[in-house]
């Protein structure tokens, strides 16, 4: 076990810090630090200067000094005079001093469940319970329909079972909340829908670049602007392509029931830690009210404390959390890091439900509740001896690709079910694309506004394609 040293470090200055306000002058017995006398163009002020030739370390000009950068102490580090340095938070201090350079990871305990009989919910309370199964104890949101069934079962759940539910005072207050909780190591998430969502995007791009886990659950409505309440996909280019300034990419999950919100919320959880990033649950209005028959996992999870975190122990004090690299060669080194870690997660996480496609001549394509009506078009159209089949990306981003490609030689067309303007075939036209293959002819059935596509107008595109194809 290392002990600390016995050496008195000195202090340094960082002049871009010092406010010339002189408190450190007045408290060095030693008469180390004098007023400045040359003047710093950066800040406009003479900042102070140090003759330590006399300096016993007994750092009471740091302790005097009301700007925590300015007058600093660090083993190793010379006194530096009049020299501007700008540093990342991971070098500002130089080395850590501390007995544990890694604590082992305390890893997540299984608790059998006693059986239950299966459950009536809403999609938004699977989606909670969910999460406590996740062993997630920490719950931040701001309400807004129509999620907010969601949180509000969090708010009675949470002190009943030890943790913690806070009504941010903003959707971004709540975003904050949850990248303190995710960088102490605790699962954390929230509920929100659409503009509230929108909102959180600065919050999720810090979250990405610190790699700090979360779960955020938004059930999409009607827009642009506060638009309605009603469903939409509205999100779905907004999740895959735009969580931020910069090399910004979560796992995006598209669940089509309410034992899916279950299923892939507690998934969600597991993702999140496993590659230090956020995960979106993405569902759609309906989807959050709607009910259906959910039954309950075997287990449920005990976190660990993931070696990582800032707990604010002994083990834990070396660990940072932050999403600044100043310089520049850091900052690509970072992203290159994140671009790894993307494509892991695109080899390995991908997923998607094929119903009737080993024969399908028409191929649709559709996600969250949506695809329950392009299911039940599809058995229509099995009925009436047409070769259909339905392809439900689970994952959009990355957009299950390598399932698809397989059904592609002998799919005669492609028609994208969606509410929304065409972001899901966006996200199937780009996944075609990197993939360098030329898809069949697509076609889609679009609404928009919180009207979502009806059964008999996709069973009606079904049969207009096969009767070309005659």
């Amino acid at each position: 076990m290392s002990h600390f040293t016995t050496a008195r470090p000195r202090p340094f200055l960082d002049p871009a810090y010092c406010k010339a306000c002189l408190r450190c002058v007045e408290a060095c017995a030693k008469h180390c630090i004098t007023p400045g006398s040359t003047l710093n163009t950066i800040t406009g002020v003479a900042p102070v200067e140090l003759h330590l030739e006399h300096c016993t370390g007994c750092a009471l000009c740091v302790q005097a000094c009301p700007e925590p950068f300015g007058l600093r102490l660090d083993e190793g580090m010379s006194h530096l005079e009049g020299e501007f340095r700008l540093e990342d938070p991971t070098k500002l201090f130089g080395k850590k001093r501390v007995d544990v350079v890694d604590a082992p990871i305390e890893p997540d305990e299984q608790i059998p469940l006693p059986g239950c009989a299966p459950l009536v919910l809403k999609g938004a309370y699977a989606s909670a319970i969910g999460a406590v199964l996740a062993g997630c104890r920490h719950v931040f949101g701001y309400p807004i329909t129509p999620s907010t069934e969601g949180a509000e079962l969090m708010a009675k759940l949470m002190p009943e079972l030890g943790g913690t539910f806070v009504q941010a005072v903003s959707e971004v207050a709540a975003v904050n909340m949850m990248y303190g909780a995710g960088g102490a190591g605790v699962p954390a998430m929230t509920f929100t829908s659409s503009p509230g969502f929108s909102l959180m995007l600065e919050g999720i791009s810090y979250m990405i670049g610190a790699e700090v886990p979360g779960v955020f659950v938004n059930f999409m409505r009607g827009g642009p602007g506060l638009g309605n309440i009603a469903p939409e996909q509205s999100d779905i280019k907004l999740a895959c392509r735009g969580l931020g300034h910069g090399n910004t990419h979560a796992l995006v999950l598209a669940p089509s029931t309410p034992q899916e919100m279950l299923d892939l919320t507690l998934a969600a959880f597991a993702l999140s830690f496993r590659y230090r990033n956020p995960v979106i649950m993405l569902g759609d209005g309906f989807l959050g009210q709607m009910t259906g028959v959910v039954r309950l996992p075997p287990t449920l999870s005990r976190p660990g404390r993931p070696a990582w975190a800032v707990w604010g122990d002994r083990s834990h004090r070396h660990n940072l959390i932050s999403s600044i690299h100043l310089a520049e060669t850091d900052l690509e080194a970072h992203n290159e890091h994140l671009n790894r870690k993307y494509a892991a997660i695109a080899k390995r996480e991908t997923r998607a439900e094929l119903f009737r496609c080993d024969d399908a001549e028409v191929l649709v394509v559709a996600c969250n509740t949506p695809a329950r009506m392009a299911k039940g078009a599809v058995e229509v159209a099995r009925a009436r001896g047409l070769a259909a089949g339905l392809f439900r990306p689970i994952t959009l981003w990355p957009f299950p690709i390598d399932a698809l490609l397989p059904l592609l030689p002998r799919t005669r067309q492609i028609i994208v079910v969606e509410a929304s303007p065409g972001q899901l075939e966006d996200e199937l036209r780009l996944a075609l694309s990197h993939a360098d293959r030329v898809p069949p002819p697509i076609t889609h059935v679009r609404r928009g506004g919180g009207v979502l596509p009806q059964q008999t107008e996709i069973l009606a595109q079904i049969a207009a394609t096969q009767e070309a194809f005659a």
